[in-house]
Order: C-alpha cells, then structure tokens, then sequence
C-alpha cells in the first residue's frame, strides 16, 4: 500500500554504535568523583608536590624541576584515566552486568574498545587543560613546535591505546575486587619505579629497562616531546608493541561476565 512504512530491524553502522558508546563512556566518567579524584586530583597533587619537593632536596634535573616534571605528570594522567579507571570501572560494569548487556547489543568487541578510548582520549582533553594550566601556573616553557606536537599526539594516542588494551585485559579477566587491588597496586608501582614521573635516567641501571615498559615509555616519550622537541621512536615502537598484544590479548580473553 502507498504510503506504508516498512520496518527495516538492524545494527547501526559500527562507525555510530562506537560514537554512542564513547559518549556515554566519557559522561560516566566524568560524573564518578573516584574517577575524577585519579583523572585531575592527583596528577596536580604530584605536579605541585615534584615541583616543591625538588627544590629541597636538590634534585639533579636536565632541565628545570616543572619542565621536567610536567610532562612526566601529563603522562601520568594518561596512565590513571586509560588503566586504572578504566579496568576499575570495566570490572564493576562485569559484576553488575553490563558488559553482559552490551554483549547482547550488536556492538562487537573490538567496537567496545574502540568507543572507550576515544572516551578517554576526550577525559584527556580535560586533563590536558587542567594540567597544562596548573603548568603553566608553575613557570612551565614547554617547547612548542610541530615537531613537539605530533610527537606528543602520538605518545599519547599510543600510549591510551596501550594501556586501555592492558586495563581491559586485566578487567576482562579478573574478578572485580581483585582488577581494583591489582589496578591500584599496578598504578603505585609504576607511578615509584616505572619511569612515568622521573626521567629513566633517575633510576640507573633499571632505567635501561624502565624505558620499555608502558609507563615508561609513555613519560620518556612525553619528555622527549615537550623538553627537546623530539619525536621518541624508541617510545612509539615500545607503546605501539604494547598496545598490539595488549589488544589481542583482550579479544581473545575477554569475558562478558
């Protein structure tokens, strides 16, 4: 009959179904006051603590003590939103069943990926003028240039790639009391020993080593970008390895409850 609807029952495109779920990912996010207490609080308690306490004890710094530690901060920030909120918040959202839900929806695995980095990638933002901002505060000269920027773009991108991969892993596969120890204890170790804050020369010998893991090839790269100008391909490669086994790794292990 003319003027009759059809019914045509289906999936989005999957480019719509991971910008639905980024946005409602990011909304979450930004209304959990825990979340918020790792994504801003922190990061500018240790800025500002780094910063003061560095002149006191007579830290030995390439460069000066809030163009040495900002970057390593920015970095830091990225390491608390894409790992250790994001694991927390995945593991409860198992526990609770929501995962269980969204595998009932025709979003696949690798479109709830994608929809919850680009959710970080928009927290970061935030981060980014929150943190910028106290830098700046705080006597920071950044070296800006393009060089700068892209090298910054992409240790940051990678570097939410890989440790989403890894928070998700850890999420996908442990209950969710023992993803938030882990998670906790995975960010205190790595923020001490991983490089992220410090330059890995801080740490002698273990440098040499601290330089590859995720966090310290996020801050090494973030350093390289925003102190020296530099791209780190050294930190891609490494962030970029992570983020590929990490990635594998979750799709395959992954349980939606």
């Amino acid at each position: 009959m003319s003027g009759t609807f059809a019914p045509r029952p289906g999936a989005a495109p999957l480019l719509r179904q991971v910008l639905a779920q980024a946005r409602t990912e990011a909304r979450l996010m930004l209304r959990n006051g825990e979340q918020l207490l790792l994504a801003v609080v922190i990061p500018v308690i240790v800025l500002v603590g780094a910063v003061a306490g560095s002149e006191r004890v007579g830290l030995e710094l390439d460069a000066s003590a809030v163009d040495t530690f900002a970057p390593g901060v920015l970095a830091l920030a990225v390491m608390s939103t894409a790992f250790t909120s994001l694991a927390i918040a995945t593991g409860f959202e198992r526990r609770y069943g929501v995962i269980k839900w969204l595998g009932s929806s025709p979003l696949p695995r690798s479109g709830l990926l994608a929809g919850k980095v680009l959710a970080l990638l928009l927290v970061e933002m935030l981060q980014l003028l929150v943190l910028g901002g106290t830098a700046l505060a705080l006597g920071w000269d950044p070296v800006v240039s393009g060089g700068s920027v892209l090298g910054a773009l992409l240790v940051g991108v990678l570097g939410t790639a890989a440790f989403a991969a890894i928070g998700l892993l850890v999420a996908g596969t442990l209950r969710a009391e023992a993803t938030l120890a882990a998670a906790n204890l995975v960010y205190l170790l790595l923020m001490a020993g991983g490089a992220v804050v410090l330059p890995a020369s801080a740490y002698g010998g273990f440098g040499e080593v601290a330089q590859w893991l995720p966090s310290g090839a996020l801050g090494e790269g973030m350093r390289a970008a925003l102190v020296d100008g530099a791209v780190e391909v050294t930190s891609l490669v490494a962030l970029g390895a992570w983020a590929l086994v990490g990635t594998v790794l979750t799709a395959r292990t992954f349980q939606w409850e």
